[in-house]
């Protein structure tokens, strides 16, 4: 069975709330993706991490691009990476394969977008594809601070 999952994540990646911010903007999250709805399957899931995290699209993803040469960037790369740092990135800077320059993992151009965070509120099987613009900022206020969407299937 596969799953769709939207995660909040602050737009730093390096950005942790504070407790009482926290549960607040996920009592929002939960209550904008159905999450309250007595027979509903959504379940929403609160993670802090010690290091920025890949919170990424999952089967949506279908290319990243180089910030620096525009080039594709190899998927199996990617995936690769990723499995080697499943416990965060203690650096976002990385040299990519296309043209061997450096840059920051968070400024990559993923089709279908994916993010770095070291906070997620993660809505599993929601009943909104995606929150709206004025959710977001919502959100935002709730927290504290900055957010945006990754829209995942896994």
């Amino acid at each position: 069975m596969s799953d769709n999952v939207l995660s909040v994540i602050p737009t730093d990646p390096h950005w942790q709330p504070e407790r009482p911010a926290a549960d607040r903007a996920t009592a929002l999250v939960t209550a904008l993706t159905g999450g309250l709805a007595v027979d509903t399957d959504v379940e929403v899931d609160v993670d802090w991490y010690d290091a920025p995290t890949v919170v990424d699209s999952g089967q949506n993803l279908t290319r990243i691009g180089c910030p620096h040469c525009r080039g594709p960037i190899d998927l199996d790369w990617w995936a690769e990476l990723v499995e080697d740092h499943q416990d965060g990135f203690p650096a976002l800077s990385v040299d990519v394969p296309c043209c061997d320059a450096t840059t920051s993992l968070d400024t990559l151009d993923f089709d279908w977008p994916c993010g770095f965070a070291r906070f997620e509120i993660a809505a599993w099987n929601p009943e909104v594809s995606r929150l709206t613009d004025e959710e977001l900022a919502a959100v935002a206020k709730a927290l504290g601070h900055p957010v945006r969407q990754i829209r995942a299937h896994i």
